[in-house]
């Protein structure tokens, strides 16, 4: 079972996921930063240094569900669970921890916690590969049905981190009533559809929904009203040419939060550095911090899948 561990959080400077009780992801309000972009002081418009997986210091919650099935006629034997369990550390090579093992003669569903390296695509591949491998080493050889679910999960649902995004304004200590009411401009709300909708492939049905989030390097505050803007909408571009879908976008002067469907082609780390090296080109900087938060949520949360198991 999970342990306190497997879902530590560890959030860059001044922001926390949705959840947390000291909430200090709305900016400060600390009159005494300072109120312009990186790109604006002096001496600092050079060419931003790319982020990359060597030069981040990522945050992360991410949790993948997967559920198989065996081919029509066949059934799983019941030493399933405990080949599953057996084979966790080749898992572990691969930057899936193995959390909850759950197995009935119809279908067998993990559930592990994840690195940021690791894309829906690949983790089917390896849960299916190396359990397929287990079961026929020990000579009770299973094929599974080649469609798959897979869901991203996490402590918190989808309207659960939809209405903290749709908040942070609100929850910002603004000197002016009248550019918190500018603020507005910069959070969007999409369709909850996209994120409720499954990404269909040929090998089954993705829900990966991703919360991600970018600090501004030095906490520096963005005040300008059209970079504001040009954040807002590069966001929405670079999702498009990425294969994203943003559900909930919410640019503040000293961070960026974002809800969206993911490519189910790329990780965490890969869709996070689309954001930050994006993103810094319209800054024209190195605006973000080395680092990011990254969580995966979805309708329900990890306690359904609690309670399956507990309750079997």
């Amino acid at each position: 079972m999970e342990s306190a561990s497997d879902r530590t959080i560890f959030v860059p400077s001044g922001t926390s996921p949705p959840g947390n009780a000291s909430d200090p992801g709305s900016p400060p309000g600390d009159k005494s930063h300072p109120v312009s972009p990186p790109g604006d002081a002096p001496g600092r418009l050079v060419r931003p240094e790319r982020y990359t997986d060597h030069n981040n210091h990522p945050a992360f919650a991410l949790h993948y569900d997967w559920t198989g099935w065996p081919t029509g006629g066949s059934e799983l034997p019941p030493q399933t669970n405990a080949l599953a369990c057996a084979i966790a550390p080749l898992w572990k090579q691969d930057g899936l921890r193995l959390l909850t093992p759950h197995a009935t003669a119809e279908k067998v569903q993990l559930l592990f916690s994840v690195t940021p390296q690791v894309s829906p695509v690949f983790f089917c591949m390896r849960v299916k590969g190396r359990l397929q491998h287990a079961l026929r080493k020990a000579g009770v050889p299973v094929e599974f049905s080649r469609k798959v679910a897979f869901r991203s999960l996490g402590e918190n649902t989808d309207n659960v981190v939809g209405h903290y995004i749709r908040g942070q304004v609100g929850k910002g200590d603004f000197a002016d009533p009248r550019f918190q009411e500018l603020m507005r401009r910069f959070t969007v709300m999409g369709d909850d559809a996209a994120l409720a909708e499954p990404s269909e492939s040929n090998s089954g049905r993705y829900w990966y929904n991703l919360h991600l989030v970018l600090v501004v390097a030095d906490r520096f505050r963005i005040t300008n009203p059209e970079r504001l803007g040009q954040l807002r909408d590069a966001a929405f571009r670079i999702a498009a040419e990425a294969g994203h879908r943003i559900g909930a976008l919410s640019v503040m002067p000293d961070h960026v939060h974002m809800a969206l469907r993911g490519n189910i082609e790329r990780s965490p780390a890969e869709t996070a550095l689309a954001f930050q090296n994006g993103l810094a080109r319209v800054a024209g900087c190195r605006v973000w911090q080395a680092g990011y938060y990254a969580g995966t949520f979805s309708e329900y949360d990890l306690d359904v899948i609690r309670r399956i198991v507990k309750e079997s």
